[in-house]
């Protein structure tokens, strides 16, 4: 396992759509596992694979709370409900935080690193996340989101996705 560079904003990487995974093999574990030393190692609760520089509907999310770490694959939001507005921040643009408004619920199709379906329910601040991952896999920065950019001083623990 290694820790893989951010890829920082402009990265072109960071705003193109990407490619589904069709292989779930060792090299894709070993990203996923990179994927979470990366996260933990830099404090995010999520990251998605172009942060990294590679190509691939791939993303995890850790907020530590009973779900543990959320691997998805090709995930897809098939569903979502009420509103929250809440701060964001992303590892690919350290620094910068805004209040970003999103769906409270969202339910959504993903693939684990086996290949197997499954569907996943979240609420509040798993679900920002999942959210937020899911945008990165389709070029979707949380700046295009912003309705108020927030100073450093602004946020009470606010955690980077």
């Amino acid at each position: 396992m290694a820790i893989r560079k951010i890829v920082m904003h402009p990265a072109e990487i960071l705003e193109q759509s990407c490619k589904e995974v069709v292989r779930f093999d060792k090299k894709l574990a070993r990203i996923l596992d990179d994927m979470y030393d990366t996260m933990i190692e830099f404090d995010g609760v999520g990251l998605a694979a172009p942060q990294i520089g590679l190509d691939a509907r791939i993303a995890i999310v850790d907020i530590d709370d009973d779900f543990g770490t959320i691997e998805m694959m090709n995930p897809r939001i098939i569903e979502t409900s009420g509103e929250q507005t809440d701060p964001e921040g992303c590892l690919s643009f350290p620094g910068l935080y805004g209040e970003v408004t999103r769906p409270n619920y969202v339910m959504i199709k993903a693939f684990d690193r086996k290949g197997r379906e499954y569907t996943l329910e979240a609420e509040g601040f798993l679900a920002r996340a999942i959210q937020h991952e899911i945008d990165h896999l389709d070029g979707i920065l949380f700046t295009t989101k912003v309705s108020k950019y927030l100073k450093e001083e602004e946020l009470e623990g606010v955690e980077s996705e």
